[in-house]
């Protein structure tokens, strides 16, 4: 099966419901990027009536998570991922629809082709960028995956 957004859409229902239920969907999945969005509604606002910081770092994580599985998946590699860390910053109220935006999937698809040539692990920062409908920046995260070969 190969990975697109609507694939990927099934699996967040299954897999990860939280994340469905608040309204994160994939909308762009491809060799260098990964867009994902999420409206600001009732079931996923804090009570300073705006998006909850987890419900945009699910997004966020989703855009950079999405593009290191297809990199998986288009180069059939054995190779296991964990995100290692994580650092966000917001800088201002995120309303209405939210999109995340990670473009580094020349650096994804570099890293795991290292992990599966060493067999050590291998540490690769992404970042994902949150902009409202505006295009005015609401926050930035940077999720730090660890990528490493699965014994044969």
């Amino acid at each position: 099966m190969s990975l697109n957004t609507s694939t990927l859409n099934k699996l967040l229902l299954f897999k990860l419901p939280s994340a469905y239920l608040c309204g994160v969907r994939a909308k762009v999945l491809e060799e260098n990027q990964c867009v994902t969005s999420v409206t600001h509604k009732w079931i996923n606002q804090n009570p300073f009536k705006s998006m909850y910081f987890a419900v945009q770092a699910m997004a966020a994580e989703l855009s950079t998570g999405a593009l290191v599985m297809y990199h998986i998946d288009k180069s059939k590699a054995n190779v296991s991922m964990l995100v290692a860390s994580c650092q966000c910053s917001f800088s201002k109220k995120a309303t209405g629809k939210v999109s995340f935006k990670c473009v580094q999937g020349t650096e994804v698809e570099q890293a795991i082709q290292k992990a599966m040539e060493t067999g050590e692990g291998i540490l690769c920062s992404l970042i994902s960028i949150g902009t409202d409908e505006a295009g005015d920046e609401v926050s930035r995260m940077v999720f730090e995956w660890t990528f490493k070969r699965r014994k044969q």
